[in-house]
């Protein structure tokens, strides 16, 4: 089960009543943030989650509603215990970036690795795949992909027709490696093939691209900008580099998701809701997202 928070939904600045650009994914007693806008760690209070679990933080670029909660939300996870080291993601640039924010915040007590992605490529953060893929925005951005991967069954009879000791099945299952007795035996030697995991696709602050598309392809969730719902802010859109809740909804219905959420609403929309039937026509599982919305996803079957 993947466990998905939306903490903040602003875009541009932050409003009395929606916190700037953060998503919370968590899995198993880890998670992973994607953008840290300003007083994402109140968001996530508000949210009844904690900053300690959080091993992987991704950054799509480099405008402040995206990225100046950073040195606050460190922080908050040093003062609330964390002592594991904690790796922060992003376009090239991402290290200069956060050593300049961590002026403020030195002395942490945990080690910060930073990752800075030239190519995009997929990597593991324990049971999730993350995939970065380039959107289109003013500055060099980035969506994320994030998928929680799920091995094949455990059949015993191909276990017992590979002549497995059963004294390792349990090993197997666990580590899918082991050995025994000078042999090395692999989880497919007692598995069918791997089995459908659960996909969420982040994407924010773009106009709309095939890259987008593509990599949101079969999603459970979708979460994807729409600063604005008019359409005859559609030139101003264009302009800034971002997206109408209708481009966002063909969007995920090119890509066959089963549910979008909308975020980054401007702060011109006082209340997203309204313009929820746009999106709608083109998408029907379309929604707006809020501060704090969450949703478990469980596995197909």
């Amino acid at each position: 089960m993947l466990d998905v928070t939306l903490l903040g939904c602003g875009g541009m600045l932050p409003m009395k009543n929606r916190w700037l650009t953060s998503c919370l994914i968590s899995c198993q007693g880890h998670s992973i943030l994607i953008d840290c806008g300003e007083g994402t760690q109140i968001a996530l209070k508000c949210a009844a989650k904690k900053c300690t679990p959080v091993d992987l933080i991704c950054i799509t670029h480099f405008h402040a509603d995206h990225i100046s909660g950073l040195p606050g939300f460190l922080l908050s996870m040093g003062n609330e215990g964390r002592t594991e080291p904690v790796t922060i993601v992003g376009p090239r640039g991402i290290g200069r970036i956060v050593r300049s924010l961590c002026v403020i915040a030195p002395n942490l007590p945990f080690e910060v690795n930073v990752m800075e992605i030239d190519k995009p490529a997929p990597f593991d953060s324990g049971m999730i795949r993350i995939t970065p893929f380039e959107v289109r925005h003013k500055i060099r951005c980035f969506g994320y992909s994030a998928e929680l991967l799920r091995k094949g069954r455990f059949i015993p009879e191909k276990a017992k027709a590979n002549n497995v000791p059963m004294c390792i099945w349990s090993t197997l299952q666990k580590d899918g490696i082991a050995e025994y007795e000078g042999r090395r035996f692999t989880y497919e030697d007692v598995s069918e093939g791997s089995r459908k995991g659960i996909k969420l696709t982040y994407c924010t602050d773009s106009r709309p691209t095939e890259n987008i598309e593509v990599n949101a392809k079969d999603s459970d969730l979708f979460i994807c900008e729409g600063l604005y719902y008019e359409q005859e802010k559609s030139e101003r859109a264009v302009t800034t580099g971002h997206m109408l809740y209708s481009e966002a909804a063909l969007l995920a219905k090119k890509a066959g998701v089963k549910r979008l959420w909308l975020t980054h609403f401007s702060p011109a929309v006082n209340e997203p809701e309204l313009g929820i039937d746009v999106a709608r026509a083109i998408f029907p599982d379309a929604e707006c997202g809020c501060d704090g919305k969450n949703i478990d996803i469980p596995y197909e079957d």
